[in-house]
């Protein structure tokens, strides 16, 4: 019994370091790489940091949730070492999905903005257009001076 509940244990804290570390990397990064498209750095952070800490909470409820379960190994170790390579397999493809919602993410801030400045260029342009050229050589009258 105290050697299951040794494991346990190693295995809840081994899990939960490696679910804060890939979570905070994934933090860090995604603030970086949101901020290159976004045009409000606020607004990218609070994204990047928001985005992490959905990450961890589900990855830290899909670790509760492997560590109750009995995987039939020969002892605590490999229950350990075995538990451990779910969640690292899992930890991947959280991560994946992850990077993948910061990419639709980014991707969807870009075109945003690329279509505000397009918009922008085209009322500039459209303005310009409106305003009748005067030639700096003629008088108010339009006639020229002789």
């Amino acid at each position: 019994m105290e050697e299951n509940l040794s494991a346990y244990i190693a295995f809840l804290v081994l899990g939960a370091i490696l679910v804060a570390a890939d979570g905070q990397l994934i933090m860090r990064a995604g603030r970086t790489y949101l901020r290159s498209a976004h045009s409000d750095e606020g607004a990218a952070s609070s994204m990047g940091r928001m985005i992490g800490v959905l990450f961890h909470i589900v990855t830290l409820g899909v670790l509760m949730l492997i560590s109750t379960v009995d995987i039939p190994v020969d002892g605590p170790v490999q229950q350990v070492v075995t538990k451990l390579g779910i969640i690292l397999l899992l930890l991947g493809a959280a991560h994946a999905v992850t990077l993948s919602v910061l990419g639709n993410i980014r991707e969807r801030q870009s075109s945003q903005r690329l279509t505000q400045e397009t918009s922008a260029q085209f009322e500039e342009r459209r303005h310009e257009e409106q305003q009748p050229m005067v030639n700096p050589a003629m008088n108010g009258n339009n006639v020229p001076p002789y």
